[in-house]
């Protein structure tokens, strides 16, 4: 009896399928989202590390600036971090640039969530960090753990630091779908405000000590990913880590 081609269709659906929950490692997409995401992290390693350091240093800004005297060292040194962080001290240029970075950030994100997925046997080891192996292991488990555990706060920040960078994209999405008048709120602005105060945590005290110092993890990531680009090419020349 002939197969038909719909049946055929369901049977490869099925097996890419079954491939991608226990050996997502020999899918073709998944080995090029491999790559978008080592030469991206290479390619950005440096800026992120930046730009996680002085976010995380300038969360506290309103409460320094409040009690610091305006001609004080500390207030021009906040006031500097603020225009590097936003705009690498280049004016308008320096803010496209930010968002360059802030789409390779998001890029990062969502090519680095697919590729944490192990298969059903090893997901459980892809949450765990041994710190009783080698450094190279050690070093490959933190980048997993911490960027899957962080991925919604990473993610925020590459979305809010586009609209940063490029804000007339969302102003154009709120005036499609909610077009309001002049004198009332709308509810997309509404959400602009909160995903900008989302940046930098700016809700109350705990919420930006907790930014902070989560505010590191992009650094964190970008130095145990060049540290794993680097040991994989000049090193491993390719090969797997051991388990």
């Amino acid at each position: 009896m002939e197969t038909s081609p719909s049946t055929v269709a369901r049977r490869h659906e099925v097996s890419a399928w079954q491939r991608w929950l226990h050996h997502p490692e020999s899918l073709l997409l998944r080995r090029a989202l491999f790559q978008i995401h080592l030469w991206v992290g290479m390619v950005a390693s440096v800026y992120l590390a930046y730009m996680s350091v002085s976010g995380s240093m300038i969360v506290f800004r309103n409460e320094l600036e409040v009690a610091a005297d305006p001609q004080s060292v500390i207030f021009r040194v906040v006031e500097w971090l603020v225009k590097f962080h936003g705009e690498l001290l280049m004016g308008d240029t320096g803010r496209r640039l930010n968002g360059i970075g802030a789409i390779s950030l998001t890029l990062l994100c969502l090519t680095g969530v697919v590729l944490w997925w192990p298969g059903i046997a090893h997901w459980r080891r892809s949450l765990t960090v041994n710190w009783r192996s080698s450094f190279a292991r050690i070093n490959w488990d933190l980048h997993n753990v911490l960027g899957f555990c962080c991925f919604l706060f990473v993610m925020v920040w590459g979305i809010s630091g586009i609209y940063f960078s490029f804000p007339r994209p969302f102003d154009s999405i709120v005036d499609t779908f909610d077009p309001g008048s002049a004198d009332k709120l709308r509810f997309g602005d509404q959400v602009l405000t909160w995903l900008s105060n989302l940046h930098f945590g700016r809700f109350d005290w705990f919420t930006e000590a907790l930014w902070a110092v989560l505010g590191l993890v992009p650094a964190v990531l970008a130095f145990t990913g060049m540290f794993m680009c680097c040991h994989r090419l000049l090193v491993r020349k390719g090969a797997p880590l051991p388990k």
